[in-house]
């Protein structure tokens, strides 16, 4: 399959993976104000974007943020500060406050990156990492581009004329010009990259393969590689208010301090029609529907999933996939098999609002996960894909991001 991650790096590099690292770290977010649910890309010179976690408990660390440069494939790639910013690199984490009116405390921390005074020069790949002493509590990914070509990107069936009903395929244009005013550069394929991502999964990100020129355009599509699966409506939840079960909750209950939120019992979508329901792409919202500030009023909430099957997958492991997850698939998304419930369960401490994720199996370590098993696959499913053109040139010394589309099916 077209893994990035497992094949187009070499050993020695280390992938700087989004999301949590220490187990009270919870609902970490990064995003351009007013725009939380994409993910966040920058033009460069311009904009600022908004950092915000939760630390369970009720005593304030001392936290610091700094922002690392990295290659295409979000490896680190020594970059120093001094060539990528105008500015601190850094700062101090100065900006929280404690939970109130809730049954689990903790402590809210805000930031704005870059801080005042400080503007990127450099576009690429970026990661912020928040640490604490030596550790390293979370990462949030996101990127700076130039605006330096025009980028096009459409969805349509895919070239093969196989199972189109099923499958979606992405095909990317780069032209030359530019709409901010930045140098042009030449449209050379040998220094371009173009990557394309569907909705927040790393799993299945792909690099397209050049395949010849559109006039004056780079043409990037009719490849294998172009292809996706479509997968379905996403399933969602809402934890929004806790004395009356909302959507997809059968009941809420309290155990020593501490609420459970019982999902009803997922099923097998992969027989049924194309599920025309209105859902975030894997997204999430925090929210609460009889307090005025989510931020600091919200309270967390154990939610249970739950997946009957006869049998468990003897080649194969469930996923749970979203930005609840950090779309991630690792032991932390993992449903686990109990055979006395002859059921998938998983349970995840989340906090109060709105979640859509998915039910993903992953064949293997390192294997694209499938939405085949569970979910099927439908040319309809409103997905969101990403188009992101890296260019370097032997003067360059990292890779940068010249232009970049999005797109829903």
């Amino acid at each position: 399959m077209f893994n990035l991650i497992a094949s187009c790096r070499d050993a020695a590099c280390q992938v700087l993976a989004d999301g949590a690292l220490r187990g009270d770290v919870k609902t970490a977010q990064l995003y351009c104000a007013g725009s939380e649910l994409d993910f966040p890309i920058l033009p460069m010179g311009r904009g600022r974007l908004v950092l915000e976690f939760d630390v369970l408990g009720s005593e304030p660390e001392e936290l610091r943020w700094h922002i690392v440069h990295c290659d295409r494939h979000w490896c680190e790639d020594g970059l120093p500060a001094v060539e990528f910013m105008t500015g601190f690199a850094e700062g101090a984490m100065e900006g929280y406050d404690f939970s109130f009116t809730t049954m689990r405390d903790y402590v809210h921390y805000t930031a704005t990156v870059p801080g005042e005074y400080a503007e990127f020069s450099y576009s690429g790949n970026y990661v912020v990492e928040v640490t604490g002493g030596e550790d390293v509590l979370l990462r949030k990914r996101f990127c700076v581009s130039e605006g330096a070509v025009k980028t096009e990107a459409t969805v349509g069936r895919p070239y093969d004329g196989i199972d189109i009903d099923r499958r979606q395929e992405v095909d990317v244009r780069v032209l030359a010009g530019s709409d901010n005013g930045v140098p042009a550069v030449s449209l050379r394929p040998e220094y371009m990259s173009v990557m394309v991502q569907q909705n927040g999964r790393e799993d299945n990100r792909r690099e397209l393969t050049f395949s010849g020129y559109d006039g004056g355009a780079l043409a990037y599509r009719y490849r294998q590689c172009n292809i996706f699966e479509g997968g379905n409506t996403f399933r969602y939840f809402d934890c929004s208010n806790l004395r009356a079960p909302m959507y997809n909750v059968a009941r809420v209950e309290e155990y020593g301090g501490e609420l459970f939120a019982i999902l009803r019992p997922e099923e097998d979508r992969s027989g049924k029609h194309y599920l025309s329901e209105k859902a975030l792409t894997g997204g999430m919202k925090v929210n609460v529907w009889d307090r005025e500030n989510p931020r600091l009023e919200a309270d967390y909430v154990w939610v249970n999933f739950s997946l009957p099957m006869a049998h468990p997958l003897l080649d194969g492991s469930v996923h749970v996939v979203g930005a609840l997850t950090d779309w991630r698939m690792d032991s932390t998304s993992a449903m686990e098999y109990n055979p006395r419930y002859r059921a998938y369960t998983l349970r995840l401490l989340l906090k109060q609002g709105y979640y859509a994720y998915q039910l993903l199996v992953r064949r293997g370590h390192q294997g694209e996960g499938e939405t085949r098993p569970l979910e099927g696959n439908h040319r309809e499913t409103p997905n969101r894909y990403t188009a992101t053109v890296y260019y370097r040139s032997p003067a360059d010394r990292a890779d940068r991001i010249v232009g970049f589309a999005r797109t829903i099916r």
